[in-house]
């Protein structure tokens, strides 16, 4: 007799012990309900870190443990941050959960092939971490150029409504579900472990924009998000290693240094 699902995700879950399991990243939640009831939906099928980018109403909220069911655990051992780019830094691998952003060039990837690559880096010991945005507007384009990704739900095209709970849960069946073994898509075949660290990426991203800040390159000052988003976004996806995001910081530091060197030279020979 074959297993039931139930057996199937048993087995699962007991074998993530063993695995690094995707992180669950929550973008500014609003409701404490929603918190408690997301770390419900986590723990039911092994996912167990959860990481709150300024939630609006603080943390702890009382009003989450309620909604938790018995997750306590998950829920207090939750961390918190400021901003997503410092939830991020420590993870190899990033998803958003979000609708396709025509706007941005970043790769899309649906519910069939997401869970059998996590299971392949989760089996390599390979951090990795999904984003979800707040209840009402979702994740920003600022939050989405962090990602590797875009994970889309094939949702009904006329009633594109989930909940932060919803959504959470349907991600976290995703993993529980997905067999070991499988071949990773080739979305992401090139080698995780020459990938610069995320934090790295972070840093250079500060680095060259407070250069072309203090160089007046963001004019107009009303487009700077948009103008920042298309230069993280190219970076981010072309997965530089550690020795390519140190030889551009060395150049961002180099033409820095020779700011106005031009002005000053010119009209000599």
């Amino acid at each position: 007799m074959g297993k039931t699902v139930k057996d199937q995700l048993g087995r699962i879950v007991e074998t993530d012990k063993a695995v690094k399991a995707p992180v669950v990243i929550l973008v500014k939640p609003q409701l404490g309900e929603n918190i408690g009831a997301a770390c419900r939906c986590m723990l039911n099928f092994g996912l167990t870190e959860l990481r709150l980018v300024a939630p609006r109403d603080g943390w702890p909220n009382p009003a989450a443990e309620p909604m938790a069911a018995g997750a306590i655990t998950v829920l207090q051992n939750a961390k918190v941050y400021e901003t997503t780019g410092e939830a991020v830094v420590d993870l190899k691998f990033v998803l958003a959960a979000t609708a396709r952003r025509r706007e941005l060039e970043i790769p899309v990837i649906g519910t069939g092939d997401v869970g059998r690559a996590l299971r392949a880096y989760a089996h390599e010991g390979t951090a990795t971490g999904i984003l979800f945005g707040p209840e009402k507007a979702g994740l920003t384009n600022a939050d989405v150029v962090l990602a590797d990704a875009i994970l889309t739900y094939p949702v009904n095209p006329a009633f594109q409504s989930l909940n932060l709970a919803q959504a959470v849960n349907i991600f976290a069946y995703i993993w529980a579900s997905a067999e070991d073994g499988g071949a990773v898509p080739d979305l992401f075949q090139k080698e995780i472990s020459a990938i610069a660290d995320r934090e790295d990426l972070v840093r250079m991203f500060e680095h060259l924009e407070q250069e072309l800040d203090d160089s007046g390159f963001f004019y107009p000052p009303e487009k700077r998000a948009l103008m920042s988003q298309n230069i993280r976004a190219p970076y981010t996806r072309a997965k530089l290693t550690a020795q390519e995001v140190q030889t551009l910081r060395g150049i961002i530091k180099a033409l820095s240094k020779g700011r106005g060197r031009g002005q000053n030279n010119r009209g000599q020979t």
